[in-house]
């Protein structure tokens, strides 16, 4: 890696921390934003001349730091708002010490400030992508494939509703957590999905850089390697799902050989946390189902009777039309097309699935296959 790769990698571990850690001082997502924007642009001036500091991140921030000080201090006015909110986020969650020559690592807070409730779904994404992602709102723009000005205005109202609800910039007490971190863990999923769905390696693999974040920071979330493990384990396939012309190769015809065995041990074993320690979660029988596939030679020997029996935990789980037509595609594997076709008759009334092209080719892959 040379000099530039290496100051923009930390440019890139550093911005979030960064930004969740000002957001939290000042209670401001946009000052927050300008401000760090400000540093980095500092230290692209600094760090070619005097060298990257050994403590890149404290540079960062004491820059930050004082550029957001100077800026209150032009506003008095907006110095006292930020005063009020600031104050209530102090009794809300106290910061904890910390010692001065380090950064603390508060995105946990912006992870579950970014997936609020109050926030519309199809915003927690974007602003999870923008704000721990370090995207450009043009990035972000076409992850969703929407114009630039169509996220622009939804990223602003996204912040504009954080504000005027006055969210708080705080990671949920032990109480609250599972009942929050499913919106997180969701947030992260669309943007993987987003990425597998557009063939974009790069969004992919951002969703995973933000699961391994999530996974250092809540380490005992049984669910959050769940989601890191499915997440690998979908990755390691991604040089066998297109042919040579760029067209889609479906999972029967992949050839396996090409397949990310690195990805797939760090991911099974990923699969061992999230299933160990009481009742599984959503992401931990997805990330099983996923190893299952991952560990078979071939689609004959796939343990399809099990993956049957985990779309049926699944199923008890979430009640979801999409987790129903994967668990009768592995039905139809298990017992035959017209197994399969027969349950999929059951579910075409359903709205989720009526313009679901997935629904239309399983449907038409188990009528190729009854000839």
């Amino acid at each position: 890696m040379d000099e530039v790769d290496s100051v923009a990698a930390v440019f890139r571990e550093e911005r979030g921390r960064l930004l969740a850690a000002l957001a939290r001082r000042f209670g401001d997502l946009d000052l927050a934003e300008e401000v760090t924007s400000e540093a980095i642009e500092a230290a692209l001036v600094s760090w070619p001349v005097d060298g990257v500091p050994p403590r890149p991140g404290a540079w960062l921030m004491t820059t930050a730091r004082r550029r957001a000080i100077d800026r209150l201090r032009r506003d008095q006015a907006y110095a006292a708002r930020l005063a009020i909110l600031q104050a209530e986020a102090d009794r809300a969650a106290p910061p904890a010490p910390v010692p001065p020559d380090d950064l603390p690592d508060e995105r946990l807070l912006l992870f579950f400030t970014c997936a609020h409730p109050a926030l519309p779904a199809e915003d927690r994404g974007a602003l999870t992508l923008r704000f721990l992602g370090g995207l450009t709102t043009t990035e972000v723009a076409r992850a969703f494939l929407v114009p630039d000005e169509t996220m622009a205005k939804r990223i602003t109202r996204a912040k504009k509703k954080i504000s005027q609800a006055r969210i708080p910039f705080r990671a949920p007490s032990a109480g609250e957590l599972p009942q929050r971190l499913p919106d997180v863990l969701q947030a992260v999923y669309s943007i993987f999905t987003e990425g597998y769905a557009a063939r974009r390696s790069d969004l992919a693999e951002e969703a995973i850089r933000l699961a391994r974040i999530l996974r250092r920071l809540l380490p005992a979330e049984r669910e959050v390697a769940g989601l890191l493990g499915l997440m690998l384990l979908v990755h390691a396939r991604r040089d066998a799902r297109t042919g040579p012309d760029g067209e889609p190769v479906l999972l029967d015809d992949q050839d396996r050989g090409r397949w990310d065995r690195q990805l797939i041990e760090e991911g099974t074993t990923l699969v061992r946390v999230a299933l160990t320690g009481g009742p599984p979660g959503p992401y931990a029988v997805e990330s099983a189902i996923a190893a299952l596939h991952n560990e078979a030679a071939d689609v004959a020997t796939t343990d399809w009777p099990q993956i049957v029996a985990l779309y049926d935990v699944l199923l008890a789980l979430t009640e979801s039309p999409i987790v129903a037509l994967n668990r009768a595609v592995a039905v139809a594997m298990r017992d035959g097309p017209e197994a399969g076709l027969a349950l999929l008759d059951e579910l075409a009334s359903s709205p989720q699935l009526r313009d679901y092209g997935p629904f239309e080719v399983a449907r038409a892959d188990l009528l190729r296959r009854l000839e």
